[in-house]
């Protein structure tokens, strides 16, 4: 059986070098590549993991919570916090948007400033 290996997501955006940018500030993560239509991100301990943003010609930003007719979500990205409401307030001070509906209470739904749903979640950090 081939050996298999997820090295990183990729984001569509109408305008990658914004949303890339809104990425890195929120994570702290660090720009490792731009080309014109194409941005990646890579964590600051380095690794194989990464998150690059495509240029989408007509992009739409998906619908949260999902409606009939509307763009659904293709998917959304989970980010673990020690501390939900400071994540929240740094998140929405970086361009994102508190969603309106929101399902749990350990959980925000946020909108990143192209449209796209993400998580910050409460969670507990290990040594």
């Amino acid at each position: 059986m081939s050996r298999l290996t997820l090295t990183g997501v990729n984001i569509g955006a109408p305008d990658p070098h914004a949303l890339a940018a809104f990425y890195a500030a929120l994570l702290g993560w660090e720009i490792s590549r731009e080309e014109e239509h194409d941005v990646y991100l890579r964590p600051p301990d380095g690794g194989p993991r990464s998150l690059s943003f495509q240029r989408e010609e007509g992009f739409r930003p998906p619908v949260w919570p999902a409606e009939p007719g509307g763009q659904q979500m293709m998917m959304h990205l989970e980010v673990m916090v020690d501390d939900l409401e400071a994540a929240v307030a740094r998140a929405v001070s970086l361009g994102a948007t508190l969603a309106r509906f929101q399902p749990q209470g350990d959980v925000r739904v946020c909108l990143d400033p192209a449209g796209h749903p993400f998580c910050l979640w409460l969670g507990e950090f290990s040594a």
